[in-house]
C-alpha cells in the first residue's frame, strides 16, 4: 500500500469513527434532552412524588421498584455517553489509527469498538454506583422531585469536596492519563487486535476517566440530577481538563469555584 492510499485510509477511518462518535453522542443528549423535559411535567408541584423517568411518577415514600431502578440506570448510564463521548473522541480516533498503521491491511474497526465499548462500560459502573447513590440519599428523605440535595449542608460537603479533589494528586495522575492518548497506549502495550485486549485497555482508559471525573459528576446532585444546563457546563469543564493546554489549570479554578460555592452555603446556612 503506497503512502498516499495509506493517508486516504486514515482520512476515511477518522471519518467513520469520527461520525459514529458523533452519533452516538448526539443520540445520547437527544435521549438525555428528551427525558429532562417528560421529567419536567410542565412546571407542575411535584411535591410529594418523584419521576423515575419515561413518565413514570410515584409517591416520594414508596419503596423503588425494580423498573424505576432500571430507568434510573438508563438514565445516568445514557447522560455519561452524552456527557464524555467528546472528550474520549482523540483516544478511540487514536487507537483507529494506530490500529490501521500497524496492520495495514487488516480492519481496526471492530478493534476501535471493542476499546470503545469498555470505555463505556467503565462508566456504566460508575453510573450503577450512581443509581445505588441516588437510591440511598432518596430513601434518607434527602433528595427532592428535581433530583437534588435538599439539605444544604450536604450539598455543601458535596461541593467541597469536589473542589479539594480537583487538587489532589490522584486527580493529576488520571487526568494525565485522559489528557496523553498517546502515552496511554505506550505505556499500557500499544493496540491490541483481540477483542479481549481491547475490551480491558477501553475499560483502564475508562477507569482513568472516571477517577477524573467522578467527583464532579457528583455535583449533579447538588443541583438537580437532570439539570440541563449542568450536565452542559460539567461536560464542558471535562472537555477543556482533558483537552486544552491549560486543562490543568481549569481543574484547579473550577476546584477553587466548588470550594468557594461551598464555604458560601455553608455560612448561608440558618443559625
Amino acid at each position: 500500500m503506497t503512502d498516499s492510499t495509506l493517508e486516504t485510509v486514515l482520512r476515511r477511518d477518522r471519518w467513520i469513527v469520527g461520525g459514529a462518535i458523533g452519533i452516538i453522542a448526539a443520540l445520547a443528549w437527544g435521549y438525555t434532552l428528551w427525558l429532562a423535559n417528560d421529567m419536567d411535567m410542565g412546571g407542575m408541584d411535584m411535591t410529594g412524588f418523584r419521576m423515575a423517568g419515561i413518565g413514570l411518577m410515584l409517591p416520594a415514600n414508596e419503596p423503588w421498584r425494580a423498573l424505576e431502578f432500571a430507568y434510573v440506570f438508563l438514565m445516568w448510564a445514557v447522560m455519561m455517553v452524552g456527557m464524555m463521548a467528546p472528550s474520549a473522541a482523540p483516544m478511540i480516533l487514536l487507537y483507529a489509527r494506530v490500529g490501521r498503521q500497524a496492520k495495514a491491511q487488516g480492519k481496526p474497526f471492530a478493534a476501535t469498538g471493542w476499546f470503545a465499548a469498555g470505555y463505556l462500560l467503565a462508566w456504566s459502573g460508575f453510573s450503577l454506583a450512581a443509581t445505588l447513590l441516588q437510591w440511598a440519599i432518596d430513601r434518607t428523605a434527602l433528595l427532592d422531585s428535581r433530583m437534588a440535595i435538599a439539605s444544604n449542608l450536604l450539598g455543601a460537603i458535596v461541593l467541597i469536596a469536589a473542589g479539594v479533589y480537583q487538587w489532589t494528586p490522584l486527580k493529576d495522575i488520571c487526568l494525565a492519563q485522559c489528557q496523553s492518548p498517546f502515552l496511554f497506549l505506550m505505556r499500557h502495550g500499544g493496540f491490541r487486535d483481540d477483542p479481549r485486549g481491547c475490551l480491558l485497555l477501553g475499560f483502564r482508559h475508562g477507569g482513568y476517566c472516571v477517577g477524573c471525573c467522578w467527583l464532579l459528576m457528583a455535583l449533579l446532585f447538588v443541583a438537580g440530577v437532570m439539570n440541563v444546563l449542568w450536565i452542559a457546563l460539567l461536560a464542558l469543564l471535562v472537555l477543556l481538563e482533558k483537552l486544552t493546554p491549560a486543562g490543568r489549570w481549569i481543574a484547579r479554578a473550577a476546584g477553587i469555584a466548588c470550594v468557594a460555592a461551598g464555604a458560601w452555603l455553608l455560612v448561608s446556612l440558618p443559625q
